[in-house]
């Protein structure tokens, strides 16, 4: 069967005013070479996760990869994409393991996933229109930003445990975000968990005994959701990531389009449906939920290398990493201090990605629905407020997603009855 990648010129080069398309790829060689750079751009992002939720890292690699492929599949290697560790996630993944642990914050992701996945059969089917009059921007924007704010206090808990290393990776996140350019630049995050964990084995504060007792090859490890409608709250909690989702995915589509001078917008419905399911197989075997990584986009407008075969690359590399059990030991070294100075800058970069859709799509903060929209969703998430009902709790991020829904759609409804809209 011929391989559906063409080669880009000779193969080895690429000239200032073009770029590899996403059916083209140069010589094996340097596609090979490219799928290492964008496992590297994934890793540190994709490692995290499951660090900070207690998931097993390796399970997180392998159904990264895995769902890495099926995307490529599913969008017919016309749309470059890895599918990473999904940091949306994390407040309700939270809240769901105090409550039941692990499996019960897996049947989450799966509702979530589903839902996802679901969407997107209806954007293949309808068109996106209906979500831009649902989420306009400053209600979009406001829900991204709250989930990543309220996130805060779990990075303050872990920077108190050490405060002197979590200073280091802070201050490397920094330094490498404004000393670097390329790739290291957008690397940054990696960069400061590596600075500061040498810091920590300097300093004695890494434990490698699990390390040496696990084996190089061997099966990840698997673990059953379990599902109990009697937590409705934690459920209804998972839903407003399902608005994170959506955003980064056709964020993602229009950026690679915009970077390829292509009209991708037809592949959003299967974009979603292809995170949606990846997501549903990572929960059913025990992995962290996947999205989109802007880090990868970031490669592709470096290299301008937007092939879907080092994609495929990437990809299969992910796999082969998931099935070896020392490095997800040695992933589980990072200690409580790394983990702290990195979420202080991860948390507040992922609030920031909801102010960037206020800014890139010009939201005119002047205006009263506007200005309380975002105000009250933004205090809602930020103070973590609680909602109880009868005996269920909803939290912060729920609360703020359904106060920036009804405060914009009602404020902008009877603006327009009114006529000063």
């Amino acid at each position: 069967m011929a391989l559906p990648w063409a080669l880009h010129g000779d193969g080895k080069t690429v000239a200032p005013t073009e770029i590899v398309a996403p059916e083209e790829r140069l010589s094996w060689p340097r596609t090979i070479g490219l799928g290492g750079q964008h496992v590297v751009a994934m890793f540190g992002a994709t490692f995290l996760v499951p660090i900070i939720t207690g998931f097993p890292p390796s399970t997180t690699l392998f159904f990264s990869g895995i769902g890495t492929l099926l995307f490529l599949i599913i969008t017919k290697n016309r749309l470059p994409s890895y599918l990473g560790s999904s940091f949306a996630f994390l407040a309700p993944i939270a809240a769901a393991t105090d409550v039941g642990g692990i499996p019960l914050a897996l049947s989450g992701i799966i509702v979530v996933g589903a839902l996802l996945a679901v969407i997107g059969v209806v954007v293949n089917l309808a068109g996106t229109r209906w979500i831009d009059a649902l989420l306009p921007p400053v209600v979009s924007g406001s829900i991204v930003a709250l989930i990543g704010f309220n996130l805060a206090p779990a990075a303050r808990d872990n920077f108190a445990l050490s405060p002197g290393i979590a200073l280091i990776t802070l201050a490397a996140v920094v330094l490498s975000a404004v000393l670097f350019k390329g790739l290291l630049g957008r690397l940054s995050i990696f960069v400061g968990v590596v600075v500061g964990y040498v810091a920590a084995v300097i300093a004695g504060a890494v434990d490698y005994s699990a390390v040496a007792a696990a084996p190089w090859v061997g099966l990840p490890t698997f673990t059953a959701p379990a599902f109990d409608l009697g937590q409705l709250p934690i459920y209804l909690g998972f839903l407003p990531v399902v608005l994170a989702l959506i955003a980064e995915n056709v964020g993602h589509v229009k950026g690679v389009g915009q970077l390829t001078k292509r009209n991708l917008d037809p592949l959003t419905g299967r974009a979603l449906f292809a995170d949606g399911l990846s997501t549903v197989i990572a929960g059913l075997g025990g992995g962290s939920a996947t999205t989109t990584y802007g880090e990868n986009i970031g490669v592709m407008s470096a290299t301008r290398v937007f092939s879907t075969a080092a994609y495929w690359v990437a990809g299969v590399v992910a796999i082969l990493l998931g099935l070896s059990p020392k490095i997800g030991a040695v992933i589980f070294t990072i200690p409580p201090g790394v983990l702290g100075g990195v979420t202080t800058a991860l948390y507040g970069l992922i609030g920031v990605i909801g102010i960037r859709i206020w800014v890139e799509n010009e939201v005119d903060f002047s205006r009263p629905k506007n200005q309380l929209t975002a105000g009250v969703a933004l205090i809602m998430g930020i103070a973590d407020f609680t909602l109880a009902l009868g005996g269920a709790s909803f939290g912060g991020i729920i609360l703020g997603t359904v106060a920036a829904i009804v405060v914009f759609h009602v404020m902008n409804g009877l603006g327009r009855l009114r006529g000063t809209d």
